[in-house]
């Protein structure tokens, strides 16, 4: 195209780009040619040497300056473009999509061919995020596309937009919320995951709703439960880990979260699937809601020698940067040696980082040293992490966020 911006990227600056890698990040940019582009306007981007790497959505504001659409400089970045990566993804996930009550990701970002845009599907209702410019200026395109592709086979009833992520200021951008298409969804839109019903609040709730990425780490913690074992569910938000584990034969479920109100939420799990659910004052239920600072509850109990078969640890993100990890890595040795302290004798610990800047061998390395501080023998079981609905390209690395590990100790 004769009026495209073109992106120069610096002499030996184009390696990860050769490779493939989405990203173009301002220092790797040398020059823009041709006309100043417009934020998310779609630029080809050229090597030193004039080689041909690409087109991508400009970004002027962030430090990731151009997000690559594709590796091919011919392509044409219109609704015919999204259709067709849209109906990728989607035949990705083929298998769950006949899941009528299902809770599924649908798009993954870059990592789906789409920088910058999350699908969550709950039920009938499709919750968006679009957390880059480039997705931003294509938007109504893009909700017209999903409604296209999967209003009739999904039998949707919303696609509700939750633009509200901090990572769009990076970007530029305003955090954007409300319906994009068909009728408002209900103030708690139902899900059904295994035996698990939950209530998704799509609206306010944390990500889009819920916790779609630890579906699979769910099933492996639930399945290795012994029956009749007492679990801990550390920052345990709506109790899912919590639920599951009560579906496999727990005896009883402590949750601990800092927020009344999704603690009250995990009670309503608890008796949507025929459970009773009190609060830490009437420790006589099968779900017990605590409410606190989870690092301050684990050491309470700590000092009142409780002691459970299994525990969960899912904190927040600890590290959103390389400058926090240090600070991070302490938080997660603290509350691990807590973990492996409050366990009793051939104890399960699922314990969790979603930080991308603390590695799978550096999680495992501050485990390790926790249980060496407990004086605990400790044993991976599993190694946890992705479902197969948040796929990580072999070329994006920086997709996979999640790490987990199933231990047991002696």
């Amino acid at each position: 195209m004769p009026d495209r911006s073109i992106v120069v990227l610096a002499a030996k600056r184009d390696a990860a780009t050769r490779r493939r890698h989405p990203w173009i990040f301002s220092g790797a940019v040398d020059r823009l040619e041709g006309p100043v582009p417009e934020p998310g306007a779609t630029v080809e981007v050229r090597a030193s040497d004039g080689t041909r790497l690409g087109v991508g959505a400009w970004s002027p504001a962030s430090q990731i300056r151009v997000r690559l659409w594709s590796t091919d400089p011919d392509t044409t970045i219109n609704r015919d473009f999204f259709i067709e990566r849209l109906r990728s993804a989607l035949a990705l996930r083929a298998a769950s999509l006949d899941q009528a009550s299902a809770g599924r990701r649908l798009v993954f970002a870059e990592s789906d061919g789409l920088p910058g845009l999350i699908v969550d599907r709950y039920a009938d209702v499709l919750v968006c995020q679009f957390l880059a410019v480039g997705v931003e200026r294509w938007h109504a395109t893009i909700v017209e596309a999903l409604a296209e592709t999967l209003a009739e086979r999904l039998n949707l009833r919303s696609i509700v937009e939750r633009s509200d992520a901090e990572v769009r200021t990076k970007e530029g951008l305003e955090p954007r919320t409300g319906l994009l298409w068909g009728k408002e969804p209900p103030e708690h839109v139902e899900m059904v995951e295994g035996a698990c019903r939950f209530l998704v609040d799509v609206r306010q709730g944390h990500k889009t709703g819920f916790y779609l990425d630890q579906r699979h780490s769910r099933a492996a913690f639930a399945a290795a439960l012994p029956e009749g074992a007492e679990v801990l569910n550390a920052f345990s938000y709506t109790g899912a880990f919590g639920l599951a584990a009560l579906h496999a034969g727990a005896q009883q479920v402590t949750n601990v979260d800092t927020s009344a109100d999704v603690l009250r939420l995990g009670a309503e799990h608890a008796r949507l699937g025929g459970f009773t659910a009190t609060g830490d004052s009437e420790a006589n239920g099968a779900l017990v809601s605590v409410e606190g600072n989870v690092f301050s509850v684990l050491r309470g109990f700590r000092a009142e020698a409780r002691r459970f078969d299994a525990i969960v640890l899912d904190p927040p993100k600890f590290a959103d940067s390389r400058r926090k990890v240090e600070r991070a890595a302490r938080g997660y040795k603290d509350i691990n040696l807590l973990a492996f302290q409050l366990l009793r004798p051939g104890g399960l610990l699922a314990t969790f980082s979603c930080s991308g800047w603390i590695d799978t061998d550096l999680f495992q390395k501050i485990v390790a040293g926790a249980a060496l501080d407990a004086g605990r023998t400790a044993r991976i079981v599993e190694r946890l992490g992705h479902p197969d609905d948040h796929p990580v390209a072999l070329h994006f690395p920086e997709g996979r966020y999640l790490d987990g590990l199933l231990i047991r100790i002696d």
